[in-house]
């Protein structure tokens, strides 16, 4: 069963600024090429209901290779070296299909 995984957070940098682009296109190139992941975006909140700036969003076809991405070396040298520098808070959200 496939596991759409989402993050929704803030940056340091602020909205719409050079920093944040960099961070985001950067965080795309990073994270989208580690094996396992799919259908990889981007996202810019738009809704005056929700505080948060930005999103990425990927899909795993199941929690095997979801647990394989967290520990992959990319993906914990990037937690480290820049997520936990450059975001100011965040809410992780994990979605399975129900029908």
């Amino acid at each position: 069963m496939s596991i759409q995984h989402m993050v929704i957070f803030n940056l340091h940098a602020g909205k719409d600024t050079d920093e944040a682009q960099n961070f985001l296109s950067s965080s795309a190139e990073e994270l989208a090429g580690i094996p396992g992941v799919e259908q990889f975006q981007v996202l810019r909140q738009v809704s005056v209901k929700n505080d948060y700036d930005y999103g990425f969003s990927m899909v795993f076809a199941d929690q095997a290779v979801y647990d394989a991405y967290n520990s992959h070396p990319v993906h914990t040298r990037y937690v480290a070296e820049r997520w936990l520098k450059e975001v100011s808070r965040f809410q992780e959200i994990d979605f399975t299909v129900m029908a």
